[in-house]
C-alpha cells in the first residue's frame, strides 16, 4: 500500500509539474495570441454508490464504503480542421489519474490511469451555467484479487488489474472567467473481461463533486455555419480480434478466443452509423478434453457463428465507439457462450488511413466473455 502511494503521488507529481511548465511557457506568449487549445485542470471528488447483489454486499463488500478522486488534464479543442471538434461543442480532450478506496482490504484501494472526452451541451450561451457529460477508457491497478486461502470472500474480481470504463454526467457554475464549480453523478466499471476468474465486476455510481480551473480564462463558442455533410458511402469493414478466457474457477489455464468479423454500414447522421455482419468465433476450449469432453477436438466445438447488428458512435475522424448485438445460430455453452444473444463494446482508432486497431469487451447479459484487442480495415472509407 505504501508502495501503491508512492507511485501515485509520483505521477501527480509529474502531472502538475508538466502543467505548471505549461502554463509558464505560454505566459510568455503576447497577450494578444490565444492559445490554439486552451488548458483544462480539474479536480474531482466522489463517494458511495456501490452497486452489487445481496450476496457480494455480505462478502465482498461488508463494511465497504467508497471514496474517489480523480485529477485531470485536458485542452479545450476550439480550434482543428476536423469538423467533429466543433459538431460535439469544443470538448476537452485529456487524461486523468483515478485513485480510490472501499475502506476494506477485502477489495484493496485500485487506482487508473485513462483518456477522456468531455462535451457540453445544452444552452452553450449560458454566462452562469453549464452541462457536459463524458466519456472514459483506461488501465487500473492496485485491486486485491480473490486468493482461496488469502481474500476467498473477494468474489467479484479475479485480477490485480483491470480494464476501467467512466461515464459521467454533470451541472457546473461558472464562479468567474477561470474557475467553476460543479457536480453531477458518474458510473464506473472495472472487469478484466475473464481472463482471471472470478469476473463479476466492480459497478459504482457515485455522487461528485468538482472544481475547475482554466488559466486562459474565456472560450470561444463552436463556429458551426461550415460544416460539411457526412460520408453517404456504404462502408465495409473487416476485423480481426484476440483475447483469452478463464473458464472456470479450478482450471487456472486460459484459452485463446479469436473473431473475425465483416460488416456494412451507413451514417445515418454525422455522429452515427448503423449497419450489420457477420460474427465467427474460435474457441480454444473446444480442443480441451476437461472442458469439451466428449465433443473435444471437433470443429463445431471450436467454432460458433451468427449475425450482428452493428452501431457506431463517431467521436473524430479517426475515433469511434463501436457496439454489436448479435445472436449466435450456433455455439458451444462449455466455451462460455451461455447465451444466443451477445453483446460487444468498444473503441476503434484509425492508425493510418483505412486501418484501425481497438479493444473492445464482448459479453452474454451482463457477464464478459472476453476482452478483443482488435485490427481492422474499412473500404469506401
Amino acid at each position: 500500500m505504501e508502495h501503491t502511494l508512492k507511485k501515485i503521488r509520483y505521477i501527480t507529481g509529474l502531472a502538475l509539474f508538466w502543467t505548471i511548465a505549461s502554463v509558464a511557457q505560454t505566459d510568455s506568449i503576447p497577450a494578444a495570441k490565444a492559445p490554439r487549445n486552451p488548458l483544462i485542470i480539474e479536480l474531482e471528488v466522489e463517494n458511495g454508490g456501490i452497486l452489487a447483489s445481496r450476496e457480494v454486499k455480505q462478502t465482498a463488500f461488508q463494511q465497504a464504503y467508497y471514496n474517489g478522486v480523480n485529477l485531470k488534464v485536458g485542452w479545450k479543442i476550439q480550434h482543428s480542421s476536423d469538423q467533429y471538434f466543433k459538431l460535439y461543442n469544443n470538448p476537452i480532450y485529456g487524461i486523468g489519474l483515478y485513485s480510490s478506496t472501499f475502506n476494506t482490504d477485502i477489495i484493496g484501494s485500485p487506482y487508473a490511469l485513462y483518456g477522456f472526452m468531455q462535451s457540453p451541451f445544452g444552452n452553450l450561451e449560458n454566462e452562469r451555467w453549464g452541462f457536459d457529460y463524458r466519456i472514459g477508457l483506461g488501465i487500473s491497478g492496485n485491486f486485491r484479487p480473490y486468493d482461496e486461502e488469502t481474500n476467498p470472500l473477494n468474489i467479484v474480481i479475479g485480477a490485480r488489474n483491470n480494464v476501467f470504463i467512466d461515464l459521467g454526467i454533470r451541472a457546473q457554475y461558472k464562479l468567474n472567467n477561470h474557475w467553476r464549480a460543479g457536480a453531477g453523478l458518474a458510473f464506473h466499471h472495472f472487469s478484466n473481461g475473464a481472463m482471471r476468474l472470478p469476473n463479476k465486476g466492480v459497478n459504482l455510481i457515485p455522487v461528485t463533486a468538482s472544481i475547475t480551473y482554466q488559466p486562459y480564462g474565456e472560450t470561444t463558442l463552436p463556429d458551426k455555419s461550415h460544416i460539411e455533410p457526412y460520408n453517404d458511402n456504404i462502408m465495409y469493414h473487416i476485423n480481426y480480434g484476440m483475447g483469452w478466457k478463464q473458464l472456470e474457477r479450478d482450471i487456472d489455464r486460459r484459452f485463446l478466443k479469436m473473431t473475425v468479423s465483416t460488416y456494412a454500414s451507413k451514417h445515418v447522421s454525422h455522429k452515427w452509423r448503423m449497419g450489420a455482419g457477420v460474427d465467427i468465433f474460435y474457441s480454444e476450449s473446444g480442443n480441451n478434453d476437461e472442458i469439451a469432453g466428449d465433443k473435444s477436438g471437433r470443429l463445431s466445438s471450436k467454432l460458433s457463428y451468427g449475425p450482428s447488428y452493428y452501431l457506431v458512435h463517431v467521436l473524430t475522424r479517426d475515433l469511434v465507439l463501436n457496439g454489436n448485438v448479435g445472436y449466435y445460430l450456433h455455439k458451444q455453452y462449455f466455451n462460455g457462450e451461455i447465451t444466443r444473444i451477445f453483446l460487444r463494446a468498444g473503441a476503434r482508432y484509425y492508425v493510418y488511413k483505412n486501418i484501425n486497431a481497438g479493444v473492445s469487451i464482448k459479453a452474454h447479459k451482463g457477464k464478459a466473455d472476453f476482452i478483443e484487442w482488435t485490427m481492422g480495415y474499412t473500404f469506401n472509407r
